[in-house]
């Protein structure tokens, strides 16, 4: 008789492969895909979803929905944007604090923080707090991107 912890983990058949996306659900999705194209991502696809099985996938009757597929430079993540026509999204509060159940923010690694910054207020994004220097290591801030979500963006400095 062997000790499994001894061989190491054995392979699982269910495993996670990657993290593929993050939907947000906006109300002005011309506005969404222009914020995240300033911010650096690139417009994959834009698709209009309705049908029985998109129904049963989110739980909702009579769903039409636009979406915008936004892809990392890196080719690795992507943010789903979705606008619903039916039914009507609902509203949820755009200012909650940092500290809220649920999901918190989408946190994107750059090259120039000023830039981005300059670059993204016209769009709308407002810090939520201050721009620091964290732990003497790195420029990190918080700000509001569209439909109020939390975007945090990291300074790669090395």
């Amino acid at each position: 008789m062997t000790d499994a912890g001894v061989r190491g983990p054995q392979p699982r058949r269910g495993t996670i492969h990657r993290m593929d996306n993050v939907a947000i659900v906006v109300d002005d999705l011309a506005a969404a895909v222009a914020f995240f194209v300033e911010l650096g991502l690139e417009l994959e696809g834009e698709a209009t979803v309705e049908g029985s099985a998109v129904d049963r996938l989110v739980g909702l009757a009579g769903v039409r929905s636009d979406i915008a597929m936004m892809r990392t430079p890196d080719g690795h993540g992507r943010v789903e944007l979705t606008r619903y026509q039916t039914p009507p999204s609902r509203e949820g509060d755009p200012r909650a604090p940092t500290n809220t159940l649920g999901a918190h923010r989408i946190m994107f690694a750059v090259d120039d923080m000023d830039d981005i910054l300059d670059r993204l207020r016209p769009h709308g994004a407002e810090l939520i707090g201050e721009l620091v220097q964290y732990e003497n290591s790195y420029p990190l801030c918080y700000l509001r991107g569209p439909a109020g979500i939390a975007i945090a963006l990291a300074e790669q400095t090395s």
